[in-house]
């Protein structure tokens, strides 16, 4: 049975004491300031309690708890580090310092958005809190795991976030793929075969770090992606199971690894592109030591303005604002190079999401559908419409 009666404090001080009995047969209290609030909080707890989704105030532990045994799961399950840090960051910056406080069984579908909205008022992209809410959601599910709460307000959530960022990938154009060529075979060792197959067969950063000499087919002609190197330098499995593959290698690619195997450093992990000592290379090391210099050097660059402690645009004795020139390009612009030159050949979005080694078509489409567009056909699709207004005339 559930009531609302009044009682008064030893203070003088009327409040509304809301009782009710829970699924386990229980029974549970909560004070209220105004009669009303106790009676539409019983309405609540009596429709979870049917629905088997009450979890008691008491034992319901706050979001930031409830973080931190999401997070020592995390690495129970042996995730990758960099994987678990990007949680923590979710954590540390964006969920505890807005809703640490609250309890979990506080958090309802409304209350959630209310949670986005904020994160969006405080100047998180639309993306950020995307991954934000999901791992949330990952906080939710471990709660769940542990008896600690029944609910799921981030599952079928529907954010409905103004995103006027642009989502499509930055592209290298042709010319200055060409140049990254160039200045690869001019620079020597393992630039050349390292920007060749990256360019012209698409692998992930991670995954170009773990290639063996014995996933390079040189008969089939073909390159076969089943390992990827982590932030940490350890050989690991791939992303998801779409992601162990087999990619043609055109002829120049081939060429050069072929002519690269037979200076190659040793390593006892057979790799493709080792460092000096033969064990697995790090993402730095080649964007700084190979793919940024090379970019610099052939002026494909981005200028920044520099900033001081405070935020504000540093500026010299003078008065002049101080700016940095930096490489355009990051690594998995080649991945998307290699991505847009297949297209133009023709290939399909399914051809695509396979060799890319994406987990489903939505992915291919999110990331690549714009150029999947056909312009001509899209011009002719517009010339039809204003003949079949205007016929032949022309309005200036």
């Amino acid at each position: 049975m559930a009531t609302v009666r009044k009682r008064i404090l030893p203070s003088g001080l009327v409040r509304w004491r809301a009782s009710y009995t829970d699924g386990a047969g229980i029974r549970r209290t909560k004070q209220f300031a105004r009669k009303s609030d106790g009676e539409a909080w019983l309405v609540e707890v009596r429709h979870d309690i049917s629905r088997g989704t009450h979890t008691p105030g008491s034992i319901s532990p706050t979001v930031k708890e409830a973080s931190a045994l999401w997070i020592k799961r995390c690495n129970e399950k042996g995730l990758e580090p960099m994987t678990v840090k990007g949680y923590e960051e979710h954590v540390n910056l964006h969920i505890v310092p807005f809703i640490g406080a609250k309890k979990l069984n506080e958090l309802t579908v409304p209350a959630v958005n209310s949670f986005a909205d904020a994160l969006r008022d405080a100047g998180r992209s639309a993306e950020m809190i995307k991954r934000v809410v999901r791992s949330l959601g990952g906080i939710f599910k471990e709660a769940r795991r542990r008896g600690l709460s029944n609910a799921a307000p981030t599952v079928g959530l529907e954010l409905e976030l103004p995103d006027r960022e642009d989502p499509r990938p930055v592209i290298p154009t042709k010319s200055e793929l060409n140049a990254i060529i160039t200045g690869a075979t001019t620079k020597g060792g393992r630039a050349r075969p390292y920007f060749l197959t990256s360019i012209f067969c698409g692998p992930r950063p991670s995954e170009m770090r773990g290639l063996r000499w014995s996933d390079v087919d040189f008969e089939g002609r073909q390159i076969n992606i089943s390992q990827r190197a982590d932030a940490s330098h350890r050989i690991g499995n791939l992303k998801s199971k779409a992601a162990y593959r087999s990619i043609p290698c055109p002829p120049i690619a081939l060429l050069a690894l072929r002519e690269w195997k037979l200076v190659c450093p040793k390593s006892d992990l057979g790799l493709v592109f080792p460092n000096g000592v033969g064990k697995v290379e790090s993402h730095s090391n080649l964007l700084d030591r190979d793919f940024g210099p090379i970019q610099i050097a052939a002026g494909i660059i981005d200028t920044v303005r520099v900033t001081d402690e405070a935020g504000k645009p540093a500026t010299d004795a003078a008065g002049v604002p101080v700016t940095l020139v930096t490489p355009k390009y990051g690594l998995h612009s080649l991945r998307h190079a290699c991505a847009s030159l297949w297209i133009e050949s023709g290939y399909n979005p399914k051809q695509i999401q396979r060799l890319m080694g994406h987990s489903s078509i939505q992915v291919t489409f999110d990331v690549y559908g714009h150029l999947f567009a056909d312009a001509e056909a899209d011009q002719r699709a517009a010339e039809s419409v204003q003949a079949r207004l205007l016929g032949g005339k022309t309005h200036e």
